[in-house]
């Protein structure tokens, strides 16, 4: 029987990766949101992450989280995490800042070309609409 790839353990080596990477997301987010859009918007050349590899370096952010911090880690934090990780192992995906209404909710998850991470939960009365979308992609006139 074949174990679920969603639900293995992350390597080591993405674990390590993840536990550098998260406390320099833990730290940044703070910045002016400006500040973040110009950083990330320097990774939109990079060439795009596979879904299987996102999806592991996404889990080992995850798997990282300390148990004992006392602050905030959540889905901007984790979000941001991923993409710098990823860029760092030099693949892109886009960091996404979305809401929806009725009440009012904010979130933040991590999209490629042909999936989505940290949106598990939505809701199809009440959808994610992503209200900043960064690195932008490509565009055939300016790239």
């Amino acid at each position: 029987m074949a174990s679920d790839p969603a639900h293995q353990r992350p390597p080591l080596l993405l674990k390590m990766l993840a536990a550098t990477v998260l406390p320099v997301a833990i730290a940044v987010h703070r910045l002016p949101l400006r500040w973040l859009v110009t950083a990330t918007g320097a990774l939109r050349r990079l060439p795009p992450a596979e879904p299987a590899f996102a999806q592991n370096v996404h889990q080992a952010v995850h798997a990282v989280r300390p148990p004992w911090w006392g602050g905030r880690i959540a889905c901007m934090e984790v979000s941001l995490a991923t993409v710098l990780a990823l860029a760092l192992c030099g693949r892109r995906v886009h960091w996404v800042l979305g809401v929806r209404a009725a009440p009012n909710e904010a979130h933040a998850w991590v999209q490629g070309e042909a999936f989505t991470l940290g949106l598990e939960n939505d809701d199809p009365v009440r959808p994610w609409t992503a209200a900043l979308i960064t690195p932008p992609p490509l565009t055939r006139k300016g790239e």
